[in-house]
């Protein structure tokens, strides 16, 4: 059979939960993505202690340097906190929190919308 399976199905690479952790959902290349395991990696380092900010540039830098692969993640802790890191180019990306839009495609470009 002729195909593949790619990163987004597939629990610790597309995406991840943990209720005592938080959540994560990746994107980006998805061969890297399946063999660091990013979504997984990612929220090992917030269990070992690290901020999201700091897990996930760990884990993405990881897979630049092991594979030459780009991506970015979206990331929530268990209290709620949230982070967005990548690796390529741009990324867009949204989160809503306390009846308010984040979002943005460029690194240091956020919009804030309140949300109806």
């Amino acid at each position: 059979m002729v195909g593949r399976v790619g990163d987004t199905p597939c629990i610790g690479s597309g995406g991840y939960a943990d209720n005592d952790i938080g959540a994560i959902s990746t994107t980006g290349h998805g061969e890297s993505i399946l063999k660091v395991n990013l979504a997984r990696l990612t929220l090992f380092h917030v269990e070992q202690g690290k901020t999201l900010e700091e897990a996930a540039d760990v884990s993405l830098g990881y897979m630049k340097s092991k594979l030459k692969g780009l991506g970015g993640v979206i990331l929530v802790n268990k209290a709620g906190d949230w982070a967005v890191k990548w690796t390529s180019e741009s990324m867009p990306w949204a989160v809503a929190k306390d009846g308010r839009l984040h979002s943005g495609i460029d690194l240091n470009q956020t919009s804030v919308t309140d949300l109806p």
